[in-house]
């Protein structure tokens, strides 16, 4: 390849839609502080995922900090170790302790299972994420967390435009927490949000995100700087607009790869109903990290540069090692995420399967 292919590219809408929204900042001189584009932007996305409320905020690891602030937990917060750095994170970041369990072998995800006998005396809320988009088991966590007394907290950062049973993914636990970062579906360039059903949680989140500033301007709360902008506000009603083009997009590139890699028998793909997923990226499992490796190093001597997600396992890196979890430390070895974005030509996802089958 003559240009580099990376995992992703942002998507935008076009530049002129974009100019529109800045012109109206240039005029009304409004750059941040909860402006009339950021209400606009909180009333359209609560719109289109058929939520009470959305709060927006600067990126999606200060909506975790905020969640579990707002909550005031201390003590250990059950999670999952295949994630982002930022997950576990915003846990320690708040003074509490992350605890690992294992993972889904075929979800990738939280295995619900393995929550119960992590719970000691000292856990006080489950933080679970919806890896790459694919929802966890939300009614047997609720169980769990409902029988102990625990707080639930999604990392949903991969999540936009995931139903489940008929609502938005963004309206269970007691809040979810996304991200707006240029690499997911729907951006903001950078941001977050926070979903919470609780008005009064709500409220405190809101007030939280900037200084514990209430509506008279009064501080009635602790609090930090996690707002976001106007610039940041009108990219995101620009591109909510195409939203549901693009995830139609991303589909159809993901099934195209699927069709093309459904002979190849040491390659695995996540588990999902087709429709309760963005298809924000395309990870796909290895049978084995040498064969990982060398489809990784036959491709970036094309310049195709597909990106290992999420590796290593948190479990199992310095700042946090000392529990054994084998699915999630295999799983982890053996995924890459390959290249997947809007404008990314069909016969370059073809160029890349028949490199992965000559590999083999």
């Amino acid at each position: 390849m003559d240009k580099p292919i990376y995992v992703t590219q942002p998507s935008l809408a076009p530049l002129e839609e974009f100019n529109e929204y800045l012109q109206q900042i240039w005029t009304s001189g409004i750059m941040t502080h909860n402006g009339p584009l950021l209400q606009r932007l909180e009333k359209e996305v609560s719109e289109y995922e058929g939520v009470t409320d959305t709060i927006c905020v600067a990126n999606g690891t200060c909506a975790m900090q905020l969640a579990i602030r707002a909550m005031d937990l201390q003590g250990e917060i059950i999670t999952t170790p295949f994630t982002f750095i930022a997950t576990a994170n915003s846990i320690t970041w708040e003074r509490c302790k992350p605890v690992f369990v294992d993972v889904d072998p075929e979800t990738w995800n939280i295995d619900s299972e393995t929550i119960e006998a992590a719970i000691t005396d000292r856990t006080v809320a489950v933080l679970p994420v919806h890896v790459f988009s694919a929802p966890c088991d939300v009614v047997r966590i609720q169980e769990i967390v409902d029988q102990h007394g625990l707080k639930v907290i999604y990392d949903a950062a991969h999540a936009m435009c995931v139903k489940v049973n008929g609502k938005s993914i963004m309206s269970y636990g007691d809040v979810s927490c996304t991200s707006f970062h240029a690499t997911k579906l729907f951006n903001t360039c950078e941001g977050g949000a926070c979903f919470a059903g609780n008005l009064e949680l709500a409220a405190r989140i809101r007030r939280m995100r900037f200084f514990g500033f209430d509506e008279h301007k009064e501080i009635v709360d602790d609090g930090m700087n996690a707002k976001m902008t106007e610039v940041s506000a009108a990219l995101g009603l620009a591109n909510l607009k195409h939203l549901d083009e693009v995830r139609k997009h991303r589909r159809e590139k993901y099934e195209l790869y699927q069709s093309l890699l459904a002979d190849r028998d040491y390659i695995a793909f996540q588990k999902f109903d087709p429709e309760e997923y963005n298809y924000s990226y395309m990870p796909v499992l290895f049978d084995t990290e040498e064969r990982l490796f060398q489809t990784l190093g036959e491709m970036a001597a094309e310049n195709i540069y597909p990106r290992r997600y999420f590796y290593p396992s948190l479990h199992d890196i310095s700042l946090f090692e000392g529990t054994e979890l084998p699915v999630a430390t295999s799983v982890a070895a053996r995924i890459a995420c390959l290249p997947l974005y809007n404008d990314l030509p069909d016969s370059t996802i073809e160029t890349i399967c028949q490199m992965i089958k000559v590999g083999a």
